[in-house]
């Protein structure tokens, strides 16, 4: 079966873009109100006036310390729901990939019974979701056009993912991304290059798929080895690359390092991004050429990754992180053939984990 992917609806692009979100959302206002899901790193900062509220909006800080839980999305549904007891004619994230995740999933579940753990998985869930935005304050994750809210369990790390998850609209405005911190942006940004090398190399790659993550590589290497490029334009480039990578994935696939990384995240709650650069440091045999592009990134931008976080583990953390990693089928079969449990062992997953 070919896949027949959904994308978001629409799309506006332009450093001041986020200005156009109030007369966006005009013609989605109905008889009920608004739930602008908002990082609360911005609380008191300038992008909190600029919100577009309405009097019976509902502006939820949201902190994302952690990453996205199950949990955390059935809570917010609750408080949404107990405003009015009726769904919102709207839920709009802005922040970063966790945001996005939680826009998604939350948009989701105002239309689902039960818990979000129940809809981890592949078109799992079935009713259309509640009109939603997303407006990224941080560029890498690719989660304002994934098809994916990935969220953490009780049992395990997974994405609700069907049609009706993607952005009805997604506004990319650079402007909102120049005040992320140096490390962030980079172990962000390093989500979108690892998207890249992952969709490249693997059975389910496609010329279509390649197309995307080709120029998304393109300006990667033009954002993190470009000694000279303006921090404009290479927030402007991250931002295009960030969307360019996250559409090849609904084309092809992720492998290795977020297989690894799934399970880092999911035993030591570390965020995807830094899950990913600490993994992907440690898989030369798998991506050469990619980690060498990695390494000389992290020396043209000055960032170190941390390593040996886990040397204390526990034998049982560890077998965790394997069994977490082991299950993501799809992942190993795209990077390693669909006999790949008969080309790596959890012995050998052991031993990379204990090298990170």
């Amino acid at each position: 079966m070919i896949k027949n992917i959904k994308n978001n609806d629409k799309l506006v692009f332009g450093s001041g873009s986020f200005n156009q979100l109030d007369d966006i959302l005009k013609s989605k206002r109905n008889q009920s109100f608004m739930v602008f899901l908002v990082d609360d790193i911005f609380k008191n900062k300038p992008l909190c006036e600029r919100i577009p509220l309405q009097q019976e909006d509902k502006l939820i800080w949201v902190n994302v310390d952690l990453e996205p839980k199950t949990e955390k999305v059935d809570k917010l549904k609750e408080e949404i729901m107990a405003i009015t007891g009726k769904e919102p004619d709207g839920v709009i994230g802005i922040g970063g990939g966790s945001v996005m995740d939680y826009a998604k999933a939350v948009s989701v579940m105002l239309n689902h019974p039960g818990s979000s753990s129940q809809y981890q998985g592949l078109n799992l869930a079935y009713n259309p979701p509640v009109y939603h935005v997303g407006v990224p304050t941080l560029s890498g994750t690719g989660a304002e056009v994934s098809m994916t809210a990935v969220l953490t369990g009780p049992e395990k790390k997974l994405g609700i993912k069907y049609d009706g998850t993607p952005f009805n609209q997604v506004i990319l405005d650079p402007e909102l991304i120049t005040e992320a911190p140096v490390d962030q942006r980079f172990y962000t940004g390093m989500d979108c290059y690892i998207h890249n090398v992952e969709a490249l190399q693997g059975i389910t790659s496609n010329p279509f798929s390649n197309a995307l993550a080709n120029q998304s590589l393109k300006l990667c290497h033009e954002v993190f080895l470009d000694k000279k490029i303006s921090r404009t334009k290479a927030d402007a480039k991250l931002m295009v690359a960030s969307y360019l990578g996250g559409m090849s994935l609904s084309y092809s696939e992720v492998g290795v390092c977020h297989a690894f990384s799934y399970g880092l995240s999911y035993v030591m709650g570390l965020h995807h991004g830094i899950a990913n650069c600490i993994a992907f440091n440690q898989l030369q045999e798998f991506y050469p050429e990619g980690v060498s592009g990695f390494k000389e990134m992290l020396k043209v931008q000055k960032v170190t990754v941390p390593e040996k976080v886990t040397a204390r583990l526990s034998d049982s953390d560890i077998n965790r992180m394997i069994e977490t990693s082991w299950a993501l089928s799809h992942m190993w079969n795209h990077a390693l053939g669909k006999d790949w449990e008969h080309k790596i062992s959890k012995d050998k997953l052991a031993e990379i984990y204990r090298r990170m």
